[in-house]
């Protein structure tokens, strides 16, 4: 059973017998049945070189074969044999001897099987005999029969009369040649005689072409040739037997002969010709096709005359050769004792004889054993395994014969499945599958199936047993996924295989390719993504199929197609590119597939078929044309060009433009001109290319049809006017000799008009009044006449600047930025021009707040047109300004009013440039601010509001507000505030007339815990300790000088820098303490700017030291000081030396004071105020428009919303040890409240917006003493 099961399909597709629909595995014993053999009759053609007859036959045990010649046994000499069993091969020198009718007989002991008759026929080249052929002499109207007698050949021949010089000869209804060849002439005539009457004849198997000698025939006139009765050349006598197979053609020949020409008639006796009848050869050939038996018959042709006629009956016969009925007998396998009937059922006419064989011998009927032949059936009686037989059936009668082999098998044997064991089958889900199960036994077997080792065979209307055997499952389902057993059994035995089937899931396309429009020369691009079973993965492929056609991978260079995954690129698209694709997403067991239609895009293609027709209009004509294809986009318009061989020869210029639904244009053409013309459209895509030129078309000369154009009437001089105009372009010259003529009159004062001729486009009139109205007109001319009477324009003579000055200059005050100016408009004569407008000019001459210091800032506004009041923006407030007011033409500027002086009122401070928030305490903390840039008036003081923040929803807890009335004051301690808490400050300068815009900070006060930290725990931050910090500030630098102690001379510390205009901050590299000063360079003159020594190279609270400076201004003003932006500091230079005593006097003072600072002051931890995150909530709650971001140079820039330490806050000991606080000056904000100051080495104050800077050269600390609110 095993080894049955084990039986491969492939095996058995290629050792199983076909014999006659019988098909037995070759494991089984059977006889041979002939598989390849040669069909005769085979015909060896003279260029042949061997000739291979074939016969081969399957059998076990393997056949053995023989052959049979012309009935007689046959052993081929010179045999070449091969693994094709019977087959020999015959040498081209041998084959003349091997004409003759062949057999083949293949054997083993279990029977003979054998072929049909194969006739072997060899052929010479046919060739027409030399002979002398005797001329043909006629009478004139008598007939002539030239024989061609055609040499034998196989195959279709073709037969031609011909000149010796290849000249057909003419057929008529007089000379025509019959399906022998043989030429019939029905009465000679005089044109007939001639030398060189040839036969070709054509064979097309050998494609060759033979010749017979020329045939001479003489015609002897006659005045007048006698008539001649109609008679028949063909065929003789009065009937003829036609006799032919079923299925060939029938041709009926009547030639007739007689002068007058007789004409032939056919009819078929007692009935009416076939419809598939023709008449051929002028009605000489009656042609049937494909006869039947019904065409059967009597026929006649008659031929008739004016002489007479005659008669002619034809007796068809239609026979064929043996056929089978229905099919040839089949082999048949049956079991031991059964009855076994062969019926050989024929057909044929004559009727055919039957002659049966057994094994290849004949075999004739035995009444006394169990086989039985009756004509055409062979019956065997109680079969038994002896009569196992190939049994020959052979039909035939006088057309030919037909055979056939039965293989008669009689046994008993157990099922053979020849499918092979664990079959794997897979299906997609919903789809029909057959599993196989192929058996051979005998008797029959019994086949059923079933399902995952049950037992009950497989039932259901999805579910169908075939007839041979195989299971087919209907729209499979998953659960169909499984083992399936086919058993086969009868009573010999039983076997069963195992058929393995999965249902997979189907292949469907989720994102087709969608229709698009693509313009030509661009990428097109077709998506098709799809869902498939996983498993299938290795066979899974997505195909394009464009209009049928699979789109292939390229390997060019620059392939235009690129496909991946589902994606379709063509690069470059063309117009051959449009059509439908087809993406096709298939598996090895199943497929989808979705379409889109790519429309290409183009330019149209050129217009055609141009013509040019002359209207009744002078120089004008018509042009039509017909459109190209528009490529899908549909022309917008078509563009007529034109291009004249006298100006510009070979440039095209645009005429005109026709709507794209027209096809024709009416062209309004310039005279003397040889034009041509072409037409090119225009849609979506773009202009397509032009039309073929049409020829040329030469306008006649005429007088101009326009005038000068633009004409420009310009005073560049006082006494003189400039007159310019845009002139005609030559085609529009219309003729030779183009000039114009210039008329011009003073306006209202002058009746007749002076002219002159002019060639160029340009006249200058001299010697005229200022800025007087003339009119003016210009004229065209040519040889051929005057141009249309022209337009008169009207100008004016040259402009000079104006004499009067506006009077009566009024100002109004409307705020502190923006002036209303009045005046009186000077007279319209004293403009002498067209009036240009008014300037209004003013200059800052200086501030209220410092009346010593001159501006010399000059502005200006103009405004056109007539008017006598106008708006100054932009002014300063607080501000002394100068005014004037003029008038202006195009020749320049009219002299300068009177002026007028008048004062900004007050206005609000500018934004203070700083506010820091330190020296935080558990229910305080000190604000250090710098004044505003512009007080833009008299400082009255700050506004400073403080809110309690909540930390968690950064919403306002509690607000308070405080008036600071002293205007130099930069510092504030609150005090009474919530300890932990977060706060946020406003603070907005003010004067009499409001406070500015605020700025924000934002700080915490301490909370207890940190203020419980001991020196033990305290962190320890090494700080650099600095001693006699000063500064050096020149116009465009400042140097930072100090001097470390011994143990810091190799820390490192960082200078940084910010401009308190803009509030941008620059950070230092790291400098080192032993190089003693550090210069900031690149400083702007006249700025004031904040300096820090940090620790860290960050800003934050921890500062060594901070100070206010402003550099210097060159020259006179660079010595004086704005005291409206130092509101606190020394007015003037004068007293310098008096404040330099007080400022000596102050040190000496507190050099005295040493003892009120004696002792260790209380450890102070500065609290991280924010961390960088709290930083940037911070920069995100309070945007400052100012900020930037960091650079890369050697200073670091940084906005002004980063925290900012008070100036000196790093004098206090940072680091918890007790020497360093001593030795590190600790002056307070306090020292310097009333008024004391302190000079640089160049006389420049140090501490300019904080009142006063710290001083590095006192060693002893100072204990705080701020001022409180």
């Amino acid at each position: 059973m095993r080894l049955a099961g084990s039986l491969q399909l492939v095996l058995f597709l290629a050792l199983t017998s076909r014999a006659a629909g019988l098909s037995i595995p070759l494991e089984v014993e059977q006889p041979p049945t002939i598989i390849n053999q040669t069909s005769g009759p085979v015909i060896v053609l003279p260029f042949d070189h061997f000739i291979t007859i074939r016969c081969e036959a399957r059998a076990n045990p393997p056949p053995q074969y023989r052959w049979t010649k012309d009935g007689e046994d046959f052993t081929p000499p010179y045999i070449t044999t091969n693994n094709t069993g019977g087959t020999f091969v015959l040498h081209f020198k041998h084959l003349t001897q091997f004409q003759g009718k062949y057999r083949c007989y293949a054997f083993n002991k279990l029977g003979t099987a054998i072929t049909e008759e194969i006739e072997l026929m060899v052929l010479n080249i046919p060739k027409f005999p030399k002979e002398e052929i005797d001329p043909v002499v006629v009478q004139e109207g008598e007939p002539i029969i030239l024989k061609c007698n055609p040499p034998q050949g196989m195959g279709r021949r073709q037969i031609y009369w011909m000149t010796i010089d290849l000249k057909q000869i003419e057929q008529d209804d007089r000379v025509s040649m019959d399906v022998d060849g043989n030429l019939y002439f029905s009465n000679a005539l005089q044109t007939d005689s001639r030398q060189d009457y040839c036969c070709f004849v054509a064979f097309s198997i050998i494609r060759g072409i033979t010749q017979k000698s020329p045939m001479a025939v003489v015609v002897k006139s006659f005045e007048a040739p006698p008539v001649r009765k109609a008679g028949l050349l063909l065929p003789s006598g009065v009937q003829t037997e036609k006799m032919l197979l079923k299925g060939r053609d029938l041709k009926l020949e009547c030639i007739p002969e007689g002068f007058p020409t007789p004409t032939v008639k056919w009819i078929k006796l007692g009935e009416d010709l076939p419809p598939r009848k023709k008449l051929e050869k002028f009605g000489k050939l009656l042609a049937i096709s494909a006869v039947e038996e019904r065409d059967q018959g009597k026929y006649m042709c008659t031929a008739e005359n004016s002489g007479g006629k005659v008669v002619h009956y034809f007796d068809v016969i239609v026979e064929e050769p043996p056929k089978w009925l229905t099919e040839p007998p089949q082999s048949q396998l049956t079991v031991i004792g059964s009855d076994v009937h062969i019926k050989c059922s024929v057909s044929g006419k004559p009727l055919p004889d039957i002659t049966w064989r057994r094994n290849g011998e004949l075999f004739e009927d035995d009444p006394e054993s169990n086989r039985r032949v009756l004509d055409d059936t062979v019956v065997l009686h109680n079969a038994r395994k002896e009569d196992s037989a190939v049994y020959q059936c052979e039909a035939s009668n006088t057309h030919g014969s037909i055979l056939a082999n039965i293989n008669i098998m009689v046994m008993n044997v157990a099922p053979l499945i020849l499918t092979r064991d664990y079959q794997e089958y897979d299906v997609i889900l919903g789809d029909h599958i057959i599993m196989d199960c192929t058996v051979f036994s005998s008797p029959p077997a019994t086949i059923t199936w079933a399902k995952d080792d049950a037992p009950e065979t497989i039932k259901g209307e999805r579910f169908l047993s075939l007839q041979n055997g195989a299971l087919q499952i209907i729209r499979a389902e998953k659960d169909d996924s499984g083992v399936y057993v086919c058993a086969a059994f009868n009573t010999e035995g039983e076997l069963t295989v195992t058929a393995l089937l999965d249902v997979k899931d189907p292949t469907k396309i989720v994102d087709p390719p969608q229709d698009v429009e693509i313009i030509s020369g661009s990428t097109a691009q077709l998506t098709c993504q799809a869902e498939y079973d996983k498993t299938l993965r290795s066979s899974f492929e997505v195909v394009w199929i464009k209009d049928g056609e699979e789109i292939l991978t390229s390997f060019e260079e620059k392939p235009r197609y690129f496909m991946d995954d589902g994606l379709l690129q063509i690069m470059n698209v063309n117009l051959s590119d449009q059509g439908i694709y087809t993406c096709i997403a298939r598996t090895s067991l199943d497929e989808d597939n979705a379409t889109a239609l790519l429309t290409v895009l183009d330019v149209p293609d050129a217009p055609k078929n141009i013509a040019l027709l002359e209207l009744k209009v002078p120089r004008n004509v018509s042009l039509s044309w017909k459109p190209g294809s528009d490529h899908n986009s549909s022309v917008t318009e078509f563009i007529v060009e034109y291009e004249e061989s006298q100006w510009e020869p070979g440039r095209w210029r645009e005429l005109q433009k026709v709507p794209g639904n027209q096809a024709t244009a009416e062209l309004a053409l310039n005279g003397h001109l040889n034009y041509q013309f072409r037409v090119y459209a225009v849609n979506a895509v773009g202009p397509g290319p032009p039309s073929e030129p049409t020829e040329r078309y030469k306008t006649p000369p005429a007088a101009p049809d326009r005038n000068p154009e633009n004409i420009k009437i310009q005073g560049h001089l006082p006494h003189q006017m400039d007159i310019t105009w845009e002139p005609l372009l030559p085609i529009e010259h219309n003729g030779p000799g183009l000039e114009y003529k210039v008329n011009y009159r003073k306006l209202g004062v002058e009746d007749n008009w002076k002219d002159h001729m002019e060639k160029r486009h340009s006249f200058v009139l001299r010697n005229t009044s200022t800025f007087v109205p003339y009119e003016i007109k210009i004229q065209s001319r040519n040889s051929h006449g005057w141009g249309p009477e022209p337009k008169v324009v009207t100008g004016y003579s040259g402009e000079d600047v104006p004499t009067a000055a506006p009077r009566d200059i009024a100002v109004e005050v409307i705020n502190t930025t923006v002036l209303r100016v009045s005046w009186t408009p000077v007279p319209p004569a004293t403009v002498r021009g067209h009036l240009g407008g008014y300037n209004v000019h003013w200059m800052r001459k200086h501030s209220l707040l410092n009346p010593n210091k001159s501006f010399d800032d000059r502005q200006s506004l103009s405004f056109p047109g007539k008017r006598s009041h106008a708006i100054v923006p932009s002014l300063k407030p607080f501000t002394e300004y100068r005014l004037i007011v003029n008038v202006f033409n195009k020749k320049g500027n009219g002299p300068n009013s009177d002026p007028v002086t008048f004062n900004t009122p007050e206005g609000v401070p500018e934004q203070v440039p700083i506010l820091t928030a330190s020296n935080a305490q558990k229910d305080s903390i000190l604000l250090v601010w710098g004044p505003p840039p512009e007080a833009n008036g008299i400082l009255t003081g700050y506004l400073l509001q403080h809110h309690l923040i909540n930390e968690t929803t950064l919403e306002v807890v509690d607000s308070q507000e405080t008036n600071i009335t002293g205007a130099d004051t930069t510092q504030w301690q609150l005090h009474g505030l919530q300890e932990g808490s977060l706060y946020r400050f406003h603070l907005s300068a003010c004067t009499r007339a409001g406070c500015g815009p605020p700025l924000a900070q934002e700080s915490n006060t301490i909370a207890p815990e940190h203020l419980s930290l001991t020196p033990a725990v305290a962190p320890i931050q090494s700080i650099p300790a600095l001693l006699n910090i000063s500064s050096y500030v020149s116009d465009t630098f400042a140097k930072i000088s100090w001097t470390a102690r011994e143990e810091q001379q190799d820390s490192q510390l960082y200078v940084a820098y910010m401009n308190n205009r803009d509030g941008n901050w620059w950070i230092s590299e790291a400098v080192n303490t032993s190089q003693s000063f550090h210069v900031i360079d690149g400083l702007t003159p006249g700025t004031v700017y904040t300096v820090r020594l940090m620790a860290k190279g960050l800003l934050d609270n921890a500062s060594l030291f901070e100070d206010v400076i402003q550099t210097q201004v060159k020259g006179v003003e660079g010595q004086q000081r704005n005291t409206s932006t130092q509101g606190w500091v020394i007015g003037t230079m004068c007293a310098v030396a008096l404040l330099t005593l007080v400022a000596l006097m102050a040190c000496f003072v507190r050099r005295n004071k040493g003892g009120k600072y004696a002792g260790t002051p209380p450890l102070r931890r500065r609290p991280d105020m924010f961390s960088m995150e709290k930083v940037k909530e911070k920069e995100d709650l309070h945007p400052d428009v100012e900020s930037q971001g960091m650079n890369d140079d050697t200073f670091c820039e940084y906005s002004d919303s980063d925290e900012k330490p008070l100036k000196g806050s790093s004098l206090c000991s940072l680091n918890g040890n007790d020497t360093v606080g001593d030795s590190v000056s600790r002056d307070s904000l306090v020292d310097y409240a009333d008024g004391e100051g302190e000079f640089n080495e160049d006389g420049s104050f140090i501490g300019e917006y904080s009142g006063r800077r710290h001083r590095g050269s006192v060693s002893e600390p100072s204990g705080p003493g701020p001022v409180t609110a």
